[in-house]
């Protein structure tokens, strides 16, 4: 990467009021910037689950993703969301096994419910959290607790993953 990265945590999960699009805020570990990102109902779902601890009988997508990480005897290192093109957030995966490190490409909300499991840094290109900065402003800290979002996506109807275009 060109740019430095910092790292950044989930500060919250919410809904987008002007769209009913699920949106996860990430902010920077040691600093004030955000970077909200809007993400499809399943992987909020993803992301809601593992932060209120919730498990689950079977593995779920991303749980399946950390089994198969572990069963081929990687470590998920680093997390970076590095890129915004045609409003599309790009990220890239870190796997390492013995000496190879591998960069995969993903989708942020994918990389973050997958580093939530693994407990892998996430990191966010200095650049993005500067145009987010200038762009946002202030981030409001209403959004959906966990439980929340989780109540929110179970009354969901499955016709409705199909209205947003993100």
């Amino acid at each position: 990467m060109e740019n430095e990265v910092i790292e950044v945590s989930v500060a919250s999960l919410g809904i987008d009021s002007s769209t009913q699009s699920p949106i996860v805020i990430l902010k920077e570990k040691d600093g004030d910037r955000y970077l909200p990102i809007w993400i499809g109902p399943s992987e909020a779902s993803a992301i809601a689950t593992e932060l209120a601890g919730v498990k689950f009988s079977r593995p779920l997508t991303h749980d399946l993703m950390k089994n198969i990480v572990r069963a081929l005897h990687g470590e998920l290192t680093q997390v970076i969301i590095g890129a915004l093109k045609n409003n599309t957030y790009y990220a890239q995966v870190f796997v390492q096994n013995a000496e190879d490190v591998i960069s995969i490409d993903a989708r942020p909300s994918d990389s973050i419910a997958l580093a939530l499991r693994l407990n892998a840094p996430i990191y966010a290109s200095e650049t993005l959290l500067d145009h987010t900065a200038d762009e946002v402003g202030e981030v409001e800290e209403e959004a959906y607790e966990p439980e929340d979002l989780k109540e929110y996506l179970r009354r969901m109807n499955p016709e409705d993953f199909g209205r947003f275009s993100l």
